[in-house]
């Protein structure tokens, strides 16, 4: 269980760190290429195996990685034109309510428990997931460009669903390393790019931001894939209680640090949101 409270609190310090950019003005797409730079350092730095680049080429899930890397960047960019087009409300719901699709891969191909408690527990989790992300004067517009937030709901379920297929059990570092050096890569072509398109100098105070980010976003991969892979847990239970505790506690430090507004439904979903986690606890 410490596993997943760390991998909680490192994803909610991502939510701080988000919010922290858009007051310092901090170049976001800066911020993310050293954010995965630092996230593959940490994954070599933490590996305790040896590290022979033809290995890992041929391991059965470098390709995986690969392919995941594309994701990561993808997803974010697709979050990004959702929240533009769609409002904040739909792109967080989108990407919340993907719980639902690792969820349904544990079960059905893991074999996992489906006692009416639980499966309670999960219905509520996402009813949480809707209330709580309700958030006034959001102009959310479920009808336009729908493709993007149906892209945001799949992609954001297939990357949780991969992760925890793939991750082998010895090499979890040498894995997220891979991932995130994939990213890195792509992030610094599109910086390249946009640099010469839009003559953007490079930012220096993004830097910091950045690598603070780095530090955080591998810690959540990490403490996850930890928790996955202790011995009787379901991954099904582990992403309903990683999920709906990252959507309660983000709120709550909205609330307390940047004074959010939190409506009558939000605080219902919250409350909704921590008898999810009971019920889905005490079914495990």
């Amino acid at each position: 269980m410490i596993y997943l409270v760390f991998s909680v609190l490192s994803s909610t310090a991502i939510f701080v760190l988000f919010k922290l950019f858009s007051k310092y003005k901090i170049d976001t797409l800066q911020a993310i290429v050293v954010n995965y730079a630092t996230a593959f350092s940490f994954g070599i730095i933490f590996n305790d195996t040896p590290i022979e680049v033809t290995e890992i080429i041929q391991t059965s899930w470098f390709l995986a990685a690969v392919g995941l890397g594309f994701l990561f960047i993808a997803i974010f960019y697709v979050m990004a034109l959702t929240s533009q087009k769609n409002g904040l409300s739909v792109a967080s719901v989108a990407s919340k309510m993907s719980l639902i699709i690792p969820v349904i891969f544990g079960i059905y191909v893991h074999n996992e428990s489906t006692e009416l408690q639980k499966l309670i527990g999960i219905a509520l989790a996402l009813v949480a997931v809707y209330l709580t992300s309700i958030k006034p004067k959001d102009d959310a517009v479920i009808t336009k460009s729908i493709y993007l937030p149906v892209i945001l709901f799949l992609g954001s379920g297939i990357i949780d669903t991969s992760v925890n297929h793939f991750a082998p059990k010895g090499s979890i570092p040498l894995f997220l390393s891979s991932i995130f050096g994939i990213a890195a890569i792509i992030g610094i072509g599109l910086f390249i790019y946009k640099s010469m398109v839009n003559k953007n100098p490079i930012q220096l105070k993004s830097i910091p931001f950045g690598f603070f980010l780095g530090v955080v976003n591998y810690g959540s991969m990490y403490f996850l894939l930890r928790a996955l892979r202790v011995e009787n847990t379901e991954s099904s239970t582990i992403f309903t209680i990683n999920h709906i505790a990252i959507l309660a506690l983000s709120t709550l430090v909205g609330l307390v640090l940047f004074k959010e507004h939190i409506s009558q439904k939000n605080w219902l979903g919250i409350f909704f949101a921590f008898i999810a986690i009971a019920l889905v606890t005490l079914a495990q």
